[in-house]
């Protein structure tokens, strides 16, 4: 174990000399300096464990030595006394007021010096024990902060990878029933893009803006599950086919259900639910107003607002005008009133982003998809 060191300064020879060898013969390593240039010379290299400080020196004085050494970062926590002759209250008061810890009274009294020494050199190697263990402890917090950061960073990657493979699963999908029905593309792209308007009026915040947005294009993927005379027909369907094509929600959603993906678990409940009516006179559940999942209630205006306006097998698009008409026809019945409400105050973005398909073509909720994995057409 290392042994503590003392620093003694003092002018006098006898004195410094004295001081030193019965600290030495104490166990404890000395330094000396016969002034205070000195002193603070070979305080500040070798950090000394105490300093025995005379206070009278010619040049600078004790009380000049104490408050530079108390100023300095490196030597502030070490324990001073101040060792002086003088006996005046005043001369006391002025050494606390420059930093000294303990006073001894020259003649110095070596038992006394004894005590003093060893009880300041045990405060200072507490201070000491609580300063390293505050570092140990900040160093930790700092490592802990970090590898928090790295933690936090790897969630990240994992919430984007997941992200992106749940908007390849959309691609996917989308592009497979695009080869079941060539007007399939265009549809989904201006009704993903109407309902992420609708859900931003609305209020929902962002991350639910883009869920709706990259699940809408699901709600009618269950039509793979339908034969292709009944899905192509151009006339109306009997009653037996459309029973058939009623299960395309159901088949939608098993073919989505099961996932922990935040888009495609909303895209679930769009697939099931988009042909439910506020009336109560949808399917396949028939459920009845707020029973109707939000995101489900969105979509179905979107989805009967395009469809109206874009050519089927069985008939031509209306106008939009028309179109406009038969959602305000609906409200209350087919459509959520507040839903249908937001739709119709919208007129002019929604047809801006019809206008923005016919002139530009693939949308860039469809952009980003390929992008995402490097596809191409």
């Amino acid at each position: 174990m290392k042994r503590p060191l003392i620093l003694c300064v003092d002018d006098d020879p006898t004195i410094l000399e004295l001081l030193g060898d019965y600290l030495e013969a104490l166990g404890y390593g000395v330094l000396k300096a016969d002034n205070g240039e000195e002193g603070l010379v070979l305080a500040r290299e070798h950090l000394p464990d105490l300093i025995l400080l005379d206070v009278m020196m010619p040049g600078v004085s004790g009380f000049e030595v104490c408050r530079e050494l108390k100023r300095d970062q490196s030597t502030r926590d070490i324990p001073v006394v101040m060792v002086t002759a003088l006996g005046e209250i005043e001369d006391r008061i002025q050494a606390l007021e420059a930093g000294a810890d303990d006073f001894l009274t020259k003649p110095v009294a070596l038992p006394e010096l004894k005590a003093r020494v060893k009880s300041l050199l045990e405060v200072k190697a507490y201070r000491d024990h609580l300063k390293q263990h505050k570092e140990a402890l900040e160093r930790e917090v700092a490592l802990k902060t970090q590898e928090l950061q790295k933690t936090l960073e790897a969630l990240r990657r994992a919430h984007q990878r997941i992200k992106e493979l749940s908007l390849e699963v959309i691609l996917r999908l989308s592009r497979a029933a695009e080869y079941r029905d060539e007007h399939t593309g265009e549809h989904i792209q201006h009704m993903a893009h109407y309902s992420a308007l609708l859900a931003r009026k609305l209020g929902l915040n962002e991350e639910a803006v883009e869920s709706i947005l990259y699940a809408a294009p699901l709600h009618d993927i269950g039509k793979i599950g339908i034969p292709d005379q009944i899905l192509l027909k151009p006339g109306p369907l009997d009653e037996r086919e459309w029973e058939i094509m009623k299960k395309h929600t159901e088949i939608g959603a098993e073919i989505l259900r099961g996932t922990k993906t935040g888009f495609v678990k909303v895209g679930e409940i769009v697939a099931l639910y988009h042909h439910e009516r506020w009336d109560g006179k949808g399917y396949p559940r028939g459920l009845k107003g707020t029973e109707i999942p939000l995101a489900a209630r969105i979509v179905a205006v979107a989805d009967v607002f395009d469809a109206l306006t874009s050519h089927r097998p069985y008939r031509k698009a209306l106008s939009p005008e028309e179109a406009f008409r038969i959602i305000e026809e609906g409200l209350g019945t087919q459509f959520d009133p507040r839903v249908g409400e937001v739709f119709l105050e919208s007129r002019e973005e929604i047809l801006r982003i019809k206008e923005t398909f016919r002139e530009h073509g693939e949308s860039k909720l469809y952009q980003l998809l390929k992008s995402l994995r490097g596809d191409r057409d």
